[in-house]
């Protein structure tokens, strides 16, 4: 049996197949490579490049090998780009997940673990978040998550596809021998930008905003280890084939970090001075984000280990020794 892995050239999909691959499990990565990068996924593993709208291309997949279950980490995922062309998300992210999904049901493929995000909670009203928290999007991606998961929802009510959608925050870190890790183009993510600076790839760092009602006046985030995330997804994908029934589930530490307080730690890491500016507010930017992952622990066994400076070691490691990404 195989585990078919939609965007397993991406950062997150690719160590999941790397996971899978030391479990004794066989991986099928699906990637059309727009952003995914064809060193991160081990030699020997069956990659079908296109686009997963294609429903012939899903159908040759699915005859092609016995799959078990999906892992879907196939969609666009940047926020401020969703606000300029919101229909290239609709129809990547949607058009996608629907595609697959008839895949799924005409080849009797009934488990599917979803990589979600918490933007489908948009600005919430109390933290931490838990899963019964108000789902109201601020931004194009997080509708089509939001969507997505509803998808799987009516789909699951017809024809009994059983999913685990996996709600998370901020992930970072890279595989613990520093031989994948996180290349986005362009770079967002806040570790990957600060340990930018020791690498000599910018100045300083910009803080946006440091006047926020948080003890430091900069924004608090959740942030979660690529490591405790495969774990979660291994987790799910146990639960789906013992039986589970379909369950939305938050992943994070439960406890935030400052964006100060992650470039102290960056500092104390990677032993360097890490220049420090504050620019203004970004629109939108909630004060405090944290996750409530209670329920991922009760039905799932699953908890987050790694602190803050275990995790930007971690990607330390990985930026270090490719400082231009999988370029070198």
């Amino acid at each position: 049996m195989a585990i078919l892995v939609c965007g397993g050239a991406g950062y997150i999909g690719s160590h999941n197949v790397r996971a899978l691959l030391a479990q004794g499990e066989t991986p099928v990565v699906l990637d059309n490579f727009l952003t995914g990068h064809r060193a991160s996924v081990p030699a020997g593993v069956c990659v079908h490049e296109g686009d997963m709208r294609d429903p012939a291309l899903l159908d040759a997949v699915f005859s092609a090998h016995d799959i078990d279950a999906v892992l879907h980490f196939a969609a666009s995922s940047l926020v401020g780009e969703s606000m300029e062309r919101p229909l290239k998300y609709f129809q990547n992210n949607i058009g996608g997940m629907m595609t697959l999904l008839e895949a799924m049901v005409r080849h009797g493929v009934d488990r599917i673990v979803f990589s979600s995000t918490a933007a489908v909670y948009g600005e919430p009203d109390r933290v931490p978040i838990d899963e019964d928290a108000a789902l109201q999007p601020t931004n194009p991606y997080g509708e089509s998550k939001l969507v997505m998961e509803r998808l799987m929802r009516w789909v699951g009510e017809v024809h009994g596809v059983r999913s685990v959608i996996l709600r998370y925050f901020n992930v970072a870190g890279a595989w613990p021998d520093g031989s994948i890790g996180e290349d986005h183009r362009p770079e967002t993510h806040l570790i990957p930008l600060i340990l930018q600076v020791p690498l000599g790839k910018r100045p300083l760092i910009t803080v946006f905003g440091d006047d926020y009602p948080t003890p430091d006046g900069t924004c608090i985030r959740d942030y979660l280890d690529v490591m405790d995330l495969v774990d979660a997804h291994l987790r799910a994908l146990a639960y789906l084939r013992d039986g589970g029934r379909s369950v939305v589930c938050n992943l994070g530490n439960g406890t935030g970090f400052s964006v100060r307080q992650m470039v102290e730690a960056a500092r104390r890491v990677t032993g360097h001075n890490i220049p420090m500016s504050v620019g203004p507010r970004r629109v939108g930017d909630p004060a405090r984000l944290v996750a409530s992952a209670a329920r991922a622990s009760s039905v799932l066994g699953w908890q987050a280990h790694a602190g803050i400076e275990e995790i930007i070691a971690s990607a330390w490691k990985w930026h270090g020794a490719h400082p231009d990404g999988y370029d070198r």
